[in-house]
């Protein structure tokens, strides 16, 4: 007579074995706006991790949808993407991502893959005390550079060296980020900029001067002192 009892603790330990493999799976999103760079990073990460589960996402919203709808073990995300479809890719963007994402997921490993590291620095604080892994990577380097990071990232660790720039180490106020973002992306003058921070011009006056210092902008003859700030601040990283 056969004992179908064997047959059926032996389908059930194979379910259960499936579903512990499940839930061990690594679960990774990729998120660029760029089909080809986000297939080429696919393709690379699939070779290395075949037993992962992926997922993609293109614009900030709905990066947002699928890291509140799945428990993810890594992101890896350009910095320059849309807020959505149809509007432009901007690195202040990924930067409000990324702040979000560590403010949210506090234990959720990142690798910042783009060409815009420097822009980093804006977030640096936040970076320094997240509590997950936190890599970076030019998309220049080898995509063995690459998956060196990907790994680091997913045992926890931190590294920033290859941030560009001259700020490292150095706290960057988020009044002075605000200043900069108020003066050359919308065009506004002191005397604007003070109702809008709510603070009086001479306060203004006042993050000017700190600003310039850090960026090492001294007044000199011919030269428009807000210009030379403007561009030492975009080769920072502090505004786009």
């Amino acid at each position: 007579m056969i004992d179908y009892s064997i047959y059926f603790f032996e389908s059930i330990a194979k379910a259960l074995l499936q579903m512990n493999k499940a839930l061990n799976q690594t679960k990774i999103l990729v998120i660029d706006d760029h089909e080809l760079v986000l297939g080429g990073t696919l393709g690379v990460l699939k070779e290395n991790y075949p037993d992962a589960e992926f997922f993609t996402a293109q614009t900030a919203r709905d990066a947002l949808l699928q890291v509140n709808s799945t428990v993810l073990d890594l992101v890896v995300s350009d910095l320059s993407i849309p807020e959505t479809l149809g509007e432009s890719s901007r690195t202040d963007t990924g930067i409000r991502l990324l702040k979000t994402l560590m403010e949210k997921k506090p234990t959720l490993n990142l690798v910042v893959q783009s060409t815009y590291l420097e822009a980093l620095i804006r977030i640096k604080p936040e970076i320094d005390n997240h509590q997950g892994g936190f890599t970076v990577a030019d998309k220049s380097i080898p995509s063995s550079e690459m998956l060196n990071r990907v790994d680091w990232s997913l045992r926890g660790l931190t590294h920033t060296k290859d941030l560009r720039g001259n700020l490292q180490g150095l706290e960057v106020k988020q009044e002075w980020l605000t200043l900069l973002a108020l003066a050359f992306e919308e065009g506004l003058q002191d005397k604007q900029i003070a109702k809008q921070m709510c603070v009086s011009e001479r306060t203004v006056r006042n993050y000017w001067t700190k600003i310039q210092d850090v960026l090492e902008v001294y007044p000199e003859t011919g030269k428009n002192i807000r210009i030379q700030t403007q561009i030492r601040a975009r080769e920072e990283g502090l505004i786009d």
